[in-house]
């Protein structure tokens, strides 16, 4: 099998988002890219990449816990089992004193707590169509609400210790635009421009993830979402 990610066109998709290090999460979208692609062999290579370009050994962890936590964010949106082969083929190439051995995640704090935060962060996130959404999922599959707005948006989402909530949306919008989802990817494209991130900003994560999605060899069934322009 080919190599995908080569240093050309890591290059190539670093210089698509407007921003330089540490201000560019190229590395975050791309790696995640390729994990919804079912292609995690390629994350490695993303992640050597961008350390490569680091000399600072606290930044050099900082980005090997984006990495990480990206892949596991999008696991709710491209699947679990894309996300464990990822996170093994990054761990089998992490240095030991970038590895990850405890637990980010406050898992002895109540569900009701997620509950509360998930509730925050879908509000964030959704502005003023939060409660339709909301209640479309508690409507079709009362668990799939509880689920969504506890597990998903509380434990998972709203945790920014490590991705910002712009950073976790950019996570979304590229898992969703790999796995060919057009009415999520609708809403999260709104949620992103909602919460401050600029066209320029969200057009470079889409045409990132494009480019990855295309030379993986996912195959869209329709065309994908634009982002809507300033008003």
């Amino acid at each position: 099998m080919s190599i995908l990610a080569t240093p050309a066109f890591l290059r190539f998709l670093q210089s698509i988002f407007p921003a330089q290090y540490p201000s560019n999460p190229w590395f975050i979208i791309t790696a995640v890219a390729f994990s919804a692609s079912n292609r995690p062999e390629e994350v490695p290579r993303v992640f050597n990449y961008a350390i490569q370009q680091i000399e600072s050994e606290q930044e050099r962890l900082k980005v090997a816990k984006k990495v990480r936590e990206a892949l596991f964010k999008a696991g709710l949106t491209s699947g679990y089992s894309r996300t464990i082969n990822s996170l093994r083929a990054l761990h089998e190439v992490m240095p030991p004193e970038l590895k990850e051995t405890k637990l980010l995640r406050d898992v002895d704090a109540p569900l009701a707590q997620y509950q509360s935060l998930g509730k925050q962060t879908f509000q964030a996130l959704y502005g003023e169509t939060a409660q339709p959404v909301q209640s479309l999922l508690d409507t079709i599959y009362p668990d799939l609400g509880w689920f969504s707005e506890t597990i998903g948006y509380g434990f998972t989402y709203g945790v920014t210790d490590v991705l910002s909530l712009k950073e976790t949306s950019y996570v979304l919008v590229t898992s969703l635009i790999e796995m060919d989802t057009a009415q999520q990817l609708v809403w999260h494209l709104k949620n992103l421009r909602r919460i401050g991130a600029t066209v320029e900003e969200i057009r470079a994560v889409r045409q990132i993830a494009i480019e990855v999605g295309k030379v993986a060899g996912v195959k869209w069934q329709g065309s994908i979402p634009e982002v809507e322009a300033e008003e």
